[in-house]
């Protein structure tokens, strides 16, 4: 199946409800404009780590990109962790450009078989929404 035929299916379905968890605010403009320009919609765009779970709560998106390092001395994987442990079916991309971010992951096995994947940084916002669809088909 060609590339084109995917993307074309891809605009077909609905928008995605999605949650923006990033502490620049240039990049999390730049996600959220690229995303509402593919026709999705950008709900809550945290930047407060405190604020993730009453956000999510609140929308329950279909997915959150989550930056791995917050404010408050948090960081992603931890953020991700409360939000498995409360909703185990979340699905949830961490965008880094720290690759030890990896080795993070495999210290908590609350990751294994859940709706999860890092991108590192720099990447192309078309790698961004494939990351989402892929996320979003597997299961």
């Amino acid at each position: 199946m060609d590339s084109g035929f995917r993307m074309r299916n891809r605009r077909n379905k609905k928008p995605l409800k999605v949650m923006i968890i990033e502490d620049e605010q240039d990049i999390l403009l730049l996600y959220k404009d690229y995303l509402v320009s593919r026709g999705h919609k950008v709900l809550v765009t945290a930047t407060s780590a405190l604020e993730i779970i009453s956000d999510y709560e609140k929308i329950l998106p279909d997915i959150i990109i989550l930056d791995y390092k917050l404010p408050d001395n948090k960081n992603g994987i931890e953020a991700a962790v409360k939000i498995f442990t409360t909703y185990p079916s979340a699905a949830i991309l961490i965008v880094t450009a720290y690759d030890t971010v990896k080795e993070d992951v495999l210290r908590h096995s609350i990751f294994e078989g859940k709706r999860f994947a890092i991108l590192l940084k720099p990447i192309k916002l078309a790698r961004l929404e494939n990351a989402i669809f892929d996320i979003l088909k597997s299961k």
